[in-house]
């Protein structure tokens, strides 16, 4: 069974643009930038990976650890 892998589009271009210069800037984790467009976690992986983006896999501070433990909570 074939099934359709591609990301459902965001519909605000504009927040996805912010989204992923916040990320690239490197003052969002990927669990954050998935969260602010609405998609998941590998949804966004793949989005930023369209956009030519290098994914940074873990989190690169505390801040962003903290924030993914926050993220992570917020599921249950």
């Amino acid at each position: 069974m074939a099934t359709d892998r591609r990301s459902p589009p965001v519909d605000d271009t504009e927040e996805l643009a912010t989204t992923i210069g916040l990320y690239v800037l490197g003052e969002i984790s990927l669990g954050k930038a998935a969260e602010r467009t609405g998609v998941t976690r590998w949804e966004m992986e793949e989005l930023l990976s369209e956009a030519g983006v290098e994914v940074r896999l873990g989190p690169q501070s505390m801040e962003d650890l903290q924030d993914e433990v926050d993220t992570a909570l917020d599921i249950e």
